[in-house]
């Protein structure tokens, strides 16, 4: 069973800056029966990208609900697995000349941190040069990267919802980054400020891991979220908070 997927509209764009990365793509909030996504809104879950580009195929959502059913069975020998793939991840980005990042949480909200496998050691500290990235709606999670306690190769941007645009800026304004999807149509520019807060475009690429701290993340809804009238999707500056 393959883990990783490195061939999407998310990962070409990493290659062009010369990362190579490999993506865990399970099958979001309780789709398999199993909840990978704790925090999810509402919001969040009719909007989610899982049914985008690839995901729209039976076959592949079929993929996704068999690795979290396998990650449920056994989540140590999970991770074991994982962390072969990661290595032969690390083997392609060489042979290409190119850098190896991993998200673990394409489609799911995880501690992965948490996550020790056979060996009770987390993939971040297994691999401590490879760069590891993911978003996450649980504050403790961000405040704990904040405050460093997480491995130092794993950086954590904050999803808002509809639900949680207070914590949003609270944890902005601690020097997290968060993520924002607003309901700019595509070529179209973000909002300068959201919140009072500097907004990136977060659509040039997927590379969390180099934005600089205490940004908003601006992304451009897509797939299903274009039709989001649950406040997930921002349509006006400030309108989250």
């Amino acid at each position: 069973m393959n883990l990783l997927t490195t061939d999407n509209a998310k990962t070409s764009k990493g290659e062009d800056l010369g990362f190579l990365t490999g993506i865990l793509y399970l099958a979001p909030s309780d789709l398999s029966g199993r909840n990978v996504c704790a925090h999810a809104s509402a919001g969040c879950i009719v909007s989610c990208l899982n049914t985008a580009g690839m995901g729209a195929f039976s076959n592949v959502q079929n993929a996704r609900i068999a690795k979290t059913h396998a990650f449920f069975k056994s989540p140590r020998a999970f991770v074991e697995m994982l962390a072969e793939d990661i290595g032969a991840l690390v083997r392609k980005a060489e042979r290409a000349g190119m850098e190896a990042c991993v998200r673990l949480n394409g489609t799911s909200d995880l501690p992965w941190e948490n996550l020790g496998g056979e060996t009770g050691v987390c993939l971040m500290r297994r691999f401590p040069a490879l760069r590891f990235y993911d978003y996450t709606k649980s504050p403790a999670r961000v405040r704990a990267f904040l405050a460093g306690r997480l491995p130092a190769n794993y950086s954590l941007t904050f999803s808002r919802s509809e639900c949680n645009g207070e914590t949003a800026l609270e944890l902005a304004a601690e020097g997290a980054n968060v993520a924002c999807v607003f309901a700019t149509k595509k070529g179209d520019a973000l909002p300068k400020k959201w919140g009072g807060r500097p907004v990136i475009d977060g659509d040039t690429h997927d590379l969390r891991f180099l934005d600089k701290r205490g940004r908003i993340v601006g992304l451009r809804a897509k797939g299903k979220a274009k039709k989001d009238d649950s406040g997930f999707v921002i349509h006006e500056e400030g309108g989250a908070a």
